[in-house]
């Protein structure tokens, strides 16, 4: 079963509340008591996040953390990356250096795991922190897209 970290999951999380609010300044006892998480968790996942460059620091009796860029332009995978390191199925696959493998130079599946990887990667460049910040429903999410297409099926 391929899954992300937990620390990665939760990550998601907090980007998500804080980008729901993109312009406010956030600390780590809200965003706790917001998504649900341990205080001590989501401090540590701000403060990685913070020396990734997804969030900046601000200091103070108002301080805390706000997003480094526009929601748009933060994928899931800058996320997942900032906190877990590349993305990768194997370790062998998680960069172009050789191994601590001793079947590397044998294995026929690293073409085919890279192209995976690959894939996962660019499916985690496409999802936004805006499209995770925007509220959801059961239907899906809420309001529609801009980019999605309106049919009428009303004749």
């Amino acid at each position: 079963m391929l899954r992300l970290s937990r620390l990665a999951d939760y990550g998601v999380m907090v980007m998500a509340h804080v980008a729901a609010e993109p312009d406010g300044v956030h600390n780590a006892g809200d965003a706790a008591a917001a998504t649900g998480l341990p205080g001590p968790t989501v401090a540590k996942i701000m403060a990685k996040l913070s020396r990734a460059g997804l969030l900046s620091s601000q200091r103070g009796a108002h301080g805390g953390y706000r997003l480094a860029g526009k929601p748009e332009a933060i994928s899931v995978a800058a996320i997942v990356t900032a906190l877990d390191g590349p993305i990768a199925l194997t370790q062998c696959s998680s960069n172009h250096q050789p191994s601590a493998c001793d079947r590397e130079n044998l294995c026929v599946s690293r073409r085919g795991i890279n192209r995976i990887n690959t894939a996962i990667r660019t499916a985690l460049e496409s999802v936004t922190l805006a499209e995770l910040a925007r509220p959801y429903d059961f239907f899906g999410p809420y309001p529609p897209r801009a980019d999605a297409a309106v049919t009428d099926n009303a004749e």
